[in-house]
């Protein structure tokens, strides 16, 4: 019999979806602040760093594993903080003119010479840098110390100057960092700074550092000779040790054979 008009036909309600205990459901809340990893878990390697971090990581890891020549080597081995305090504290003494500075002096030696007075003189000793510069001091025996940033690059660029000082008998240090050195003659970063003198109360501490620079990098011999690197990762020293463990098992049981 067809139903009647207007009216609606029944319709079954379908059977709850039975959970399945093997796979259970774990929606995600994509609000805000849900679906967070738990805490204590380093989730660094999943970050995706930045190219310039990620190329000095990779540089660090490879100094680590190849052997570096000692020539580069050297530049690993730069004095400890409180003597680098001692140096940058004489070399804030004698701190090149900044450029206002120089125009002032400039301005008032016009000033002074159109008017018969003694021009204002400059600073007698200065803070010299620059690689060609400093360069030229050490070939002409004019520099008293000289100091090498740790962190050129390309390291190329300041390799062979202390193989140069050496040579020359200039004593020279490595330092930390070349931005340090920028800082002390009002630029953002220096590789090399040289000084050429002090005045007379200064004397005494410049010998004193200029010992120090001889007997740990001018007539250090290990320091000229020692290679570094060469440290492997730890998955690849634990493979050493277990094949040196099989290694040394498989001796011990050929000599137990033979006896």
């Amino acid at each position: 019999m067809a139903p009647k008009k207007g009216s609606k036909k029944a319709v079954a309600a379908p059977a709850p979806k039975k959970a399945d205990p093997m796979f259970p459901a774990r929606p995600r809340s994509k609000g805000i602040g849900g679906a967070i990893r738990p805490r204590g878990r380093d989730l660094s390697r999943f970050v995706k760093w930045p190219r310039y971090i990620r190329i000095q990581r990779q540089r660090a890891v490879l100094y680590q594993r190849l052997k570096v020549p000692p020539s580069i080597n050297q530049f690993t081995k730069a004095i400890g903080k409180n003597e680098a305090m001692t140096v940058f504290t004489l070399l804030n003494k004698y701190r090149p003119e900044t450029t206002a500075a120089k125009k002032q002096r400039v301005k008032e030696a016009a000033a002074a010479k159109a008017s018969g007075a003694a021009a204002p003189e400059r600073a007698a000793h200065q803070v010299k840098y620059g690689l060609k510069h400093v360069t030229t001091l050490i070939e002409e025996k004019k520099a008293e110390l000289v100091l090498i940033a740790c962190d050129v690059d390309p390291v190329e660029l300041v390799m062979w100057v202390p193989a140069l000082c050496r040579k020359m008998g200039i004593p020279f240090l490595i330092v930390k960092d070349k931005a340090r050195l920028g800082a002390l003659v009002h630029q953002k970063t220096a590789a090399i700074c040289a000084l050429t003198g002090v005045n007379k109360e200064d004397a005494a501490q410049l010998s004193l550092l200029k010992n120090l620079a001889l007997e740990k990098f001018n007539n250090n011999p290990e320091l000229i000779r020692k290679w570094g690197g060469g440290i492997m990762g730890l998955k690849t020293q634990a493979k050493l040790v277990k094949r040196a463990k099989a290694m040394a098992e498989e001796e011990a049981k050929k000599k137990a054979s033979l006896l």
